[in-house]
C-alpha cells in the first residue's frame, strides 16, 4: 500500500484571517446600520453624505480615481498572491513514516551537508545552497585534481541527501575550483 505524498508545508495564517474577518464584519455592519437607518426615515450617517458629494464631485474622468483603482486594485491581487503562497518556504518535507509527518529546514540541510563536504580529502572551503529542487556547492580544492575532488563531493553529497530522507531528493550542482 502506497504511502501519500507528502505536502509542502504551510504557514497558519489565523490571525490575519481573523482581522480581515473582523474589519470585512465592522464595515459590512456600518453600511448595514446605515441603510437600516435611512430606511427607518431617519437621516445617513454624515460620513456617507459626504462620501457621495465627494464622488459626486469626483468623475472617472479625474486622474486621481483611476490611480486610486489602480493601487486598490494592486493591493487585492497582492493580498490573494499571499493568501495562495505557501509560507514556510524554508522548510523541506521529509518521507513520512507511520503517519509521521516531518520536515527540514534548508538552512540546516545546508550545514549537514556542508559538514560532509568538509570531511573530502582536498577541500578546503565549501558552501552549499540547497532550495527546494537543487543542491548548489562551491568547493575550493587546494591539493588534489578537481576531477577526483568532484567525483568524491558527488559520492559523499549523494550519500548525505540520501540520509537526510527528503521526500522529493534534489539534484546536486557541484563547482570545484583552487
Amino acid at each position: 500500500m502506497n504511502a501519500p505524498a507528502p505536502r509542502r508545508f504551510r504557514s497558519p495564517r489565523r490571525v490575519p484571517a481573523g482581522i480581515t474577518a473582523l474589519a470585512v464584519l465592522a464595515v459590512a455592519g456600518l453600511f448595514l446600520y446605515d441603510l437600516a437607518a435611512v430606511r427607518a426615515h431617519r437621516p445617513g450617517m454624515r460620513w456617507r453624505r459626504e462620501l457621495g458629494a465627494l464622488l459626486e464631485r469626483h468623475t472617472p474622468a479625474d486622474a486621481g480615481v483611476p490611480a486610486a483603482g489602480a493601487l486598490l486594485a494592486l493591493a487585492g491581487a497582492g493580498l490573494l498572491l499571499l493568501a495562495l503562497a505557501p509560507g514556510l518556504r524554508g522548510v523541506l518535507p521529509m518521507r513520512t513514516e507511520r503517519g509521521v509527518r516531518a520536515g527540514i529546514g534548508r538552512r540546516a540541510a545546508a550545514l549537514v551537508l556542508r559538514d560532509r563536504a568538509m570531511e573530502v580529502a582536498g577541500v578546503r572551503s565549501v558552501r552549499v545552497r540547497v532550495g527546494r529542487t537543487r543542491v548548489g556547492v562551491r568547493a575550493t580544492s587546494h591539493f588534489r585534481e578537481l576531477d577526483d575532488v568532484r567525483a568524491d563531493l558527488d559520492e559523499v553529497l549523494a550519500v548525505g541527501i540520501g540520509e537526510l530522507g527528503l521526500a522529493h531528493p534534489p539534484r546536486t550542482r557541484i563547482r570545484v575550483r583552487r
